[in-house]
């Protein structure tokens, strides 16, 4: 029988049965550089991710615009808040650049678009999947935006209610959706993760991948999410914790993501199939040790 929990993102199949889909979530780490875009890109393949993720914002629908003229310390010197949105933004020349990058490494490469505007621009790479982010779970364009692009969309469910994920799974539909548990506070505590909100999507919604985006300073809570179903697992990646900007606290550094996936892959080993068995390493300790034959043996 087909595994209908499942979606093929490019050359891959993610849900049950399959591997675990990581994604290292770049978002605007790279504090507006391509080299240091292209150096964690890099990082991340060799840990053995299978996908790095921006995000894209237009900062004038973005950023209200009783915010725009405050000024804020940066790297860059003081300058407005809608400067420095502009000045971590890629543009054209720098998505491309992305693009021809990550298909020479072989490693898939999407974003996170905030507004129709952004989807409308990276539209233009024709990535194999999108991601909708916990702030966007509400903007009904936006769902609706992503749901006529026939392509595989990744919504993520942080600062949610169920009610306000149902409506979002009404909009955008359930023929290329997959869900993505979270928590939006940055680091985030663990008694605030909710992991078995995993279980609980997987329940809801049988036919879907559901999988986690963590912003937890440790690593244990992704093995767990794997441990309870997650097909998918995404995590901020940085070249150093200590760089600045707001989600660098959040982020695993290249060295913690080759732990992060080398003990993925462990985990799926160890689940198994739940079908019991008697392995063939088992043989000799069940034949030395097992004082009482079982009933079948002793017929």
């Amino acid at each position: 029988m087909k595994n209908k929990r499942e979606l093929k993102i490019g050359d891959r199949m993610i849900g049950d049965g399959h591997p675990v889909f990581v994604i290292a979530e770049i978002g605007i780490n790279h504090n507006g550089s391509i080299d240091i875009a292209k150096q964690i890109i890099e990082g991340a393949k060799e840990a053995g991710c299978d996908a790095v993720k921006f995000q894209k914002r237009t900062p004038e629908i973005c950023v209200p615009e009783d915010q725009w003229n405050i000024e804020r310390h940066t790297p860059w010197g003081r300058m407005t808040y809608i400067d420095y949105r502009y000045k971590v933004e890629f543009g054209k020349d720098e998505y491309a650049e992305i693009d021809k990058y990550c298909k020479k490494l072989g490693i898939v490469w999407f974003a996170s678009c905030w507004d129709v505007e952004a989807v409308e621009f990276i539209k233009d790479f024709d990535p194999v999947i999108y991601k909708t982010s916990s702030a966007s779970l509400t903007d009904i364009d936006l769902l609706l935006k992503h749901s006529i692009l026939n392509k595989p969309v990744i919504i993520s469910t942080g600062m949610s209610t169920i009610e306000e994920i149902e409506t979002a799974v009404e909009t955008i539909g359930l023929n290329h959706l997959l869900i993505a548990h979270s928590t939006s506070s940055y680091p985030c505590k663990n008694e605030d993760l909710n992991l078995k909100m995993i279980t609980t999507l997987r329940e809801k919604y049988t036919d879907t991948p559901i999988g986690y985006s963590g912003h937890e300073t440790g690593l244990s809570p992704s093995w767990a999410a794997v441990a309870l179903g997650a097909s998918f697992v995404e995590r901020h990646i940085t070249l150093d914790r200590a760089m600045w900007g707001t989600d660098q606290a959040a982020s695993i550094e290249v060295d913690g993501f080759h732990r992060l996936v080398r003990n993925i892959r462990d985990i799926e080993i160890a689940l198994g199939d739940g079908i019991k068995k008697v392995y063939d390493s088992e043989l000799s300790a069940r034949a030395k040790l097992r004082r009482v034959k079982s009933i079948k043996e002793n017929i």
